[in-house]
């Protein structure tokens, strides 16, 4: 880890999962996993830096749109040691993501779009079923939902 300003604004975990809205527990946790880091008290507290705000927000995001906690430590991990990251670094990131998301939405108005008339589980219990999975071929293909991934 590279040598810490000293004018860095240090939080205590309630203060930093106030205004990021989680739980201490989801700091604990993200910081488990390496996608956020703090520092120990001389008294053995955690401390996390003010900046840590903005990766959180990143990463509760990056969350509502699909991605996986280990995809977005892949994004975290690109990002640059020291410093902020730039509004460059964003815009790789959303390069890098953007046939996923892209397929995401194809999914998601294919879902919205068919939702009504077949979930895509290929169980025949819909009314509309024999017509749209006559003879029951999504079943022939194993449980649970066949269309929709």
């Amino acid at each position: 880890m590279p040598p810490l300003d000293p004018e860095i604004t240090w939080l205590k975990p309630g203060q930093i999962a106030e205004r990021a809205g989680v739980a201490v527990s989801t700091l604990h946790y993200y910081e488990s996993l390496g996608l956020i880091d703090s520092r120990r008290t001389a008294g053995n507290r955690r401390e996390y830096r003010r900046d840590t705000l903005r990766i959180i927000a990143f990463i509760r995001t990056a969350q509502r749109l699909g991605m996986s906690l280990e995809r977005i430590k892949e994004a975290l991990d690109g990002l640059p040691d020291e410093g902020m990251p730039t509004k460059r670094d964003w815009a790789r990131i959303s390069r890098e993501w953007y046939d996923d998301l892209s397929g995401r939405i194809e999914e998601m108005t294919a879902l919205r779009d068919r939702f009504s008339d077949c979930i895509g589980c290929g169980c025949l219990s819909l009314v509309s079923c024999p017509y749209s999975n006559p003879d029951d071929v999504l079943g022939r293909d194993g449980a649970g939902p066949r269309r929709f991934p």
